[in-house]
């Protein structure tokens, strides 16, 4: 993607956007400490974060259509795997930064995007790199890539003193693991030459050396995702949960102890690099209290999806063919693998109360 317009008006026109993205704030829902800034929010990983860079991929894992973002702004389906606004757009917007962080592939992308922060996940990607290359998608490698490029532009918008204040103090959200432990390794079975521990620590080691990486480039307030408890969503409820759908624990222990892992590697990871907030998020917790005690949170349906027969309907299957329940708000899933946005809300709420003091 590139930025153009002709020259007699791209210096007006990157200058009014900076001032602009420069004067312009979100209300903020959370109140930060005095003399705190987080500029932007950037993302990585999959579908959980993913704002439409799918849109421009020759892959099956795209929700540019109906009915996806149903509830969204104005209903239009962007390329997020909900039926509103995703984590990264929550962060955002709980933070007072923006309404919602865009797609680094947005072909509309405008240059005060960049300054408040992009997205740069990608569905069905993962730690494992032979995870991106089942499903056709964007590896954490080329993530990185484009992240580069990203830096790249922002010196050349606001200079370096500028941009390295951006990359230090803006919330970097890392989200991954699901589609290895559901997709790659107990699905497709394409890792055979490992059991569940040696596989987790591939997974784990992939991770850490990602955000050492973009630690390397100047990002020092890093949020990295555990894995969610991915057997009871709905889609592996129905392919590995028996004839009643119960969560299949196979996937969620596997979960665990990645977690474990992972947890482990970044608190090493926070200690020998100065200057960071590196912090290991535990989603799985407070998202399998909302499987298992739904009713408390408000919801209706937990065991399967808003979209058609919510048991196996995710991305191409979810369309506009298919049935779609009248209010997203009563189910905690939207389509069979990935949650709405008010199940979302629930657990980026959370993640603040519990989290934010560490991460600034």
């Amino acid at each position: 993607m590139q930025l153009t317009s002709s020259p007699m008006t791209s210096s007006f026109l990157i200058h009014f956007f900076v001032l602009f993205a420069l004067c312009f704030k979100a209300k903020a829902v959370i109140k930060l400490p005095p003399n705190v800034s987080v500029p932007a929010v950037i993302a990585f990983g999959d579908s959980i974060v993913d704002s439409g860079n799918n849109n421009h991929l020759k892959t099956l894992v795209k929700c540019n259509f109906p009915p996806y973002g149903k509830d969204f702004q104005g209903g239009v389906p962007t390329g997020r795997f909900c039926n509103g606004k995703i984590p990264s757009d929550i962060l955002a917007e709980e933070l007072g930064i923006k309404g919602y962080v865009p797609a680094y592939l947005d072909p509309n992308l405008k240059p005060s995007d960049l300054l408040t922060g992009v997205g740069f996940a990608s569905g069905a990607s993962g730690y494992d790199p032979l995870t991106p290359q089942i499903a056709s998608v964007i590896p954490l490698s080329s993530q990185l890539d484009m992240f580069k490029e990203y830096i790249g532009k922002l010196k050349g918008m606001v200079g370096e003193e500028r941009t390295n204040f951006i990359l230090s103090n803006s919330l970097f959200v890392l989200v991954g693991g699901s589609d290895d432990i559901a997709n790659t390794y107990f699905i497709a079975h394409a890792r055979l030459q490992y059991d569940v521990p040696a596989y987790a620590d591939l997974m784990s080691t992939s991770a850490t050396n990602f955000v050492k990486e973009i630690y390397n480039l100047g990002a020092r307030r890093i949020a990295v995702l555990g894995a969610p408890p991915i057997g009871c969503v709905p889609s592996q409820r129905t392919l590995a949960g028996g004839i009643v759908r119960e969560c299949a624990e196979k996937y969620n222990d596997a979960a665990k102890l990645f977690n474990i892992k992972l947890s482990k590697e970044l608190d090493s990871l926070s200690h020998s690099s100065p200057n960071s907030r590196i912090v290991y998020i535990d989603v799985y917790t407070p998202l399998l209290d909302i499987i298992l005690n739904y009713q408390k949170y408000g919801f209706k349906v937990v065991d399967r999806g808003c979209c058609g027969t919510g048991k196996l309907e995710v991305a191409v299957l979810c369309n506009p063919f298919d049935t779609t329940c009248s209010n997203a708000s009563e189910y905690v899933f939207w389509d069979s693998y990935h949650p709405t946005e008010r199940a979302y809300r629930n657990l980026v709420d959370g993640v603040l109360q519990k989290y934010l003091s560490r991460l600034i």
